[in-house]
């Protein structure tokens, strides 16, 4: 078996963690969040999203985050931007990154987005294209790739044609969403499989939800497939709005955890980290769901 020995680790929780919150928190919360996070060492996180307050409130102080924001010197901060209204805010507050998603099944893409999986497409093109020409980093999300709350299991063929559809459009690489969090071992390899047919598995990462406890194994089953970029949240913040359901990410912690063990370079101080799990769980109101935070709180804190 061959692993790689570095991991480009994206930290979601920030973005993706904080959207699914029933309460709104203070964007003074947020901007330590991003600056404890780039401290323990990572270098790709998702700061915020330009999207419709009235649709997802957490996220209606993008333009203050970015503004207040200190940036970490090498550190990748993406927004996500569903449409050029969101990309032309992204433009205006400096934005590196940005992202644009689609979703695995026509009905989850209908109640996200308001559109078919084509319609979707045709929308991010300006979007990306504008992003490329403007020299930004641009990832596409493919989400309910391994189950759809609405209609069950995705046909791999059909997910692995719509990852080559947005790399067509010029994303710089692919996420694929287990969104859910109903995704199995076997049935990842089998994805990634389909993939791998179409495009390099280098230019696609993992983003995986723990609802059914297998985020760790799945994330294994990527990594033994080759996969070198993977997604995860503080804590294990998060869910999805739009997934009734879906729990949280993987957490971060635990996914380091693993990889230290396994002598796999993601750049992160599992310290920090342990430590800021605790802080913006503490903010939350609620201890962090990961098991790693709670097992090395008495060592860290």
């Amino acid at each position: 078996m061959s692993l790689p020995s570095r991991i480009t680790l994206w930290e979601a929780g920030a973005r993706d963690g904080l959207q699914n919150e029933p309460g709104v928190v203070p964007t003074d919360v947020k901007l330590e969040l991003l600056d404890r996070l780039a401290d323990c060492g990572l270098t790709h996180i998702e700061a915020t999203s330009f999207v419709s307050p009235k649709w997802v409130p957490q996220m209606g102080d993008a333009a203050d985050v970015m503004t207040r924001l200190k940036r970490a010197p090498g550190v990748t901060y993406q927004v996500l931007t569903p449409n050029e209204k969101g990309y032309e805010a992204a433009r205006q507050y400096g934005a590196p990154a940005i992202a644009v998603f689609a979703a695995a099944s026509e009905s989850f893409s209908k109640r996200n987005l308001n559109c078919t999986i084509a319609e979707s497409l045709e929308r991010f093109r300006p979007v990306v294209e504008r992003g490329k020409a403007d020299g930004k980093r641009v990832r596409g999300f493919v989400s309910v790739a391994l189950g759809c709350p609405f209609e069950g299991e995705q046909e791999p063929k059909q997910v692995a044609l719509l990852c080559k559809q947005m790399a067509d459009l010029g994303c710089d690489d692919i996420g694929i969403g287990d969104t859910i969090g109903v995704g199995t071992p076997g049935k990842v390899k089998t994805l990634l499989e389909e993939v791998a047919k179409l495009m390099p598995l280098n230019s696609v990462g993992m983003h995986f939800h723990d609802t059914y406890g297998q985020a760790l194994a799945n994330t294994l089953a990527s990594l033994e497939m080759g996969v070198t970029a993977h997604d995860a949240s503080v804590a294990g913040l998060g869910g999805c709005p739009y997934a009734p359901g879906a729990t949280g990410n993987l957490a971060t912690e635990d996914l380091v955890y693993m990889l230290d063990g396994m002598g796999i370079e993601s750049g992160v101080d599992i310290k920090k980290l342990v430590r800021t799990a605790w802080w913006i769980s503490e903010k939350l109101g609620r201890e962090p769901v990961s098991r790693v935070a709670k097992a090395l709180k008495s060592k860290v804190m």
